[in-house]
């Protein structure tokens, strides 16, 4: 049950393969509207590199040192990029920093089952800081504000 310290984010169930799914949630970055799948085995909140470069250009882009391991590859090459305002719901992450990946494999996936791509993947880091409760039956994500 949600209160004033919490938030509820309405999902979308994306039909995969017969029996199973991607929950998604529609959020805005610096004020655009973005589309991210909910991923709580990821570690991390990731955003996919062409999408950020096309919201906020190339100069964005961090390059870093580290291996990024999942995502359905093996191991990538990662980039940050400074986030000023991440909007779930009404939930704000403000001046963050984010790793970027290529995440083409991901959508080109979605576009062969005819489903519209993703601009990045809401993982552990997030759901852990506000204590997350995804409800497949009410088709809603409660965050807590930390």
């Amino acid at each position: 049950m949600a209160n004033k310290k919490s938030v509820r984010v309405p999902i979308r169930l994306l039909k995969i393969e017969q029996n199973g799914c991607h929950p998604v949630v529609s959020a805005k970055l610096n004020n655009r509207s973005i589309r991210m799948v909910i991923d709580t085995g990821a570690s991390q909140t990731v955003f996919d590199k062409s999408r950020i470069e096309e919201l906020l250009g190339k100069d964005a882009l961090e390059r870093i040192k580290i291996l990024s391991a999942g995502l359905g590859t093996s191991k990538m090459k990662s980039m940050l990029v400074h986030i000023e305002k991440l909007k779930i719901g009404e939930m704000v992450f403000s001046d963050n920093d984010f790793v970027v990946l290529d995440l083409s494999h991901v959508n080109n996936s979605y576009t062969l089952m005819g489903m519209k791509p993703i601009d990045g993947v809401i993982g552990g880091d997030i759901l852990k800081r506000t204590k997350a409760v995804i409800d497949y039956g009410k088709k809603e994500m409660v965050l807590k504000k930390p």
